[in-house]
């Protein structure tokens, strides 16, 4: 280990070591992963806390503010995005699961890199400028270093938050502090993600609550206790989770369904809706297409696309053509062509 590798783990309570391999594949798989080490004092005691993470002003604990409980749909590139804000929704999250899918082709079980993360998301937030998106940041990628440079990244391409997730306790909390670091001053909202209700059906859910206070308690703004699989479990997260909290709704998960409104009186204060967009457009891109491929046409089914017009309104096409005359018709004045005339006889 380097002298400054040495001195950035003694900075955030350990060694910088990479995510193990085998609890990933556990992980995704949906199997079992081995209980989590004690926690370190370093962060039982809080001593990496500080001030933002207690309640900073960031655009999305303004939105939670002003809303009660944020309606977060999923969005995996430009288009879904602009479709997003133009729906009239407050925020955005950015699911891995979809990018992967969208980007790649492929499942999400790690193939996208937190750089292809990172330039995905600059395209998106260039397109829904005025609401804050949410990433799915994965691992952070690697060590403590890694995940600093991942939340810098995405700092840099405009996004207001991300999600973090990593399956030992203490690896976890030493990247919740290493990002939180890395935040600094930034207008960006850290959640801490948890998928430990899925290790045990005895301990899984109190494995699950104890680590989100844990990651509350190493800097992160919220924490999300993945795949509550009742009513009863959702009321036991709020009940014991410290902070702000996170819920997912997943069509066809194992969470139950619910609106803002029914989250928000449970005590939860984001709710995420990852994979409706992604879902639904699949399932309208297969019918459309089956359809032409059987028929070979789909005049007889107009009513199942976006007309032109439709679609050019959603991409801002009329805004480009207001750019395009307010300066294509710009004229240079006539003193200035005059002068540009005589300077090179000067010369």
């Amino acid at each position: 280990m380097s002298a400054t590798m040495a001195m950035m783990a003694t900075k955030f309570g350990g060694a910088l070591a990479a995510p193990a391999p085998a609890d990933q594949q556990l992980r995704r798989r949906g199997g079992a992963v081995p209980p989590a080490r004690a926690v370190p004092t370093t962060f039982r005691r809080g001593a990496v806390r500080v001030a933002a993470s207690a309640g900073g002003k960031t655009r999305f604990h303004r939105a939670i503010e002003k809303e009660g409980a944020v309606l977060m749909p999923g969005c995996y590139d430009a288009l879904s995005a602009a479709i997003i804000q133009r729906s009239g929704f407050g925020a955005a999250f950015i699911s891995g699961y979809a990018v992967s899918a969208s980007m790649l082709g492929q499942p999400d079980v790690g193939l996208l890199t937190p750089p292809e993360m990172a330039e995905r998301a600059r395209y998106i937030c260039a397109a829904a400028p005025l609401i804050p998106i949410i990433a799915d940041a994965d691992t952070g990628g690697g060590n403590a270093l890694n995940v600093q440079r991942t939340i810098k990244d995405l700092i840099a391409a405009g996004v207001a938050g991300c999600f973090l997730e990593v399956i030992p306790a203490e690896e976890h909390a030493t990247k919740i502090a290493a990002a939180r670091d890395a935040i600094g001053d930034a207008d960006f909202f850290l959640i801490a993600r948890t998928d430990a209700r899925a290790t045990s059906i005895r301990t899984g859910l109190s494995d699950a609550i104890d680590r989100a206070n844990l990651y509350m308690q190493a800097g992160a703004d919220a924490s999300f206790v993945e795949a509550p699989r009742d009513d009863d479990e959702l009321r036991e997260v709020a009940r014991r989770t410290k902070g702000l909290r996170i819920c997912n709704m997943i069509e066809g998960g194992v969470t139950p369904l619910h609106t803002p409104k029914e989250m928000m009186a449970m005590g939860f204060h984001v709710v995420e809706s990852p994979l409706s967009g992604l879902y639904s457009s699949a399932r309208a891109l297969i019918d459309a297409l089956k359809i032409l491929r059987e028929e070979g046409t789909l005049r007889d089914n107009l009513h199942k696309l976006a007309t032109f017009e439709e679609f050019n309104q959603l991409i801002g096409l009329d805004r480009i053509y207001e750019l395009e005359q307010r300066f294509g018709s710009y004229k240079v004045p006539v003193e200035a062509e005059a002068v540009a005339e005589v300077e090179p006889a000067l010369v």
